[in-house]
């Protein structure tokens, strides 16, 4: 059987990946499973770069397929931040209230039809001694004024769905992980796999 490890600590991750592979006969093995020695820095400029960082890390180190993922919000009236700076956006450890105070400020002011973003993640294989595949998902709507739904988490509570008219945060998690950017992403990647992995 073939493994792969997908480079991730996040149960609700691993559990996706797990379900998808078992249909193709892969085994998943995550960050849980393996006590990997070093801090990876996350060092490139974008999500494709840093995804690819962490994959190309463990695959060196464990010599088998590797599967990382990097993922954050994109706002278009501020130039694309927070981008790779998503999850400490408003400095120091990660806070989401503190990184959805900060976008809303920055928009203050700013009209409800300019305030598109999207969340963006990209998916990076890495296969030891071949080139890196990378696969970008997005999901696009608006920032919010304010905080509304208690569901998800990161800034789900603040980007809105138009034609949901609902916050990602007031969405099922199944409605979510149909329309997520994870979930466009994985999708495209599976749609390969066979190529990539087989």
């Amino acid at each position: 059987m073939k493994t792969v490890i997908i480079a991730t600590e996040n149960k609700g991750k691993i559990k996706e990946f797990k379900e998808l592979f078992a249909e193709k006969g892969i085994e998943v093995q995550s960050l849980l499973d393996l006590s990997f020695p070093d801090e990876i820095e996350e060092t490139g400029s974008t999500f494709e770069e840093n995804a690819i960082i962490k994959a190309a890390a463990l695959a060196d180190y464990y010599q088998k397929p590797v599967i990382a993922d990097d993922s954050g919000l994109e706002i278009d009236a501020l130039d694309g931040e927070p981008g790779v700076y998503s999850a400490r956006y408003a400095g120091g450890a990660k806070n989401d209230d503190a990184n959805m105070e900060k976008v809303l400020e920055n928009l203050k002011g700013v009209e409800e039809s300019d305030r598109t973003a999207r969340f963006v993640c990209v998916i990076a294989v890495v296969i030891p001694g071949q080139n890196p595949f990378t696969y970008r998902g997005t999901c696009e709507g608006l920032i919010a004024n304010g905080k509304t739904g208690t569901n998800g988490f990161g800034y789900d509570p603040i980007f809105y769905l138009p034609e949901y008219k609902k916050t990602m945060a007031q969405l099922l998690s199944e409605e979510k992980n149909r329309i997520s950017h994870r979930a466009n992403a994985i999708k495209q990647l599976m749609t390969n796999i066979d190529e990539v992995i087989g």
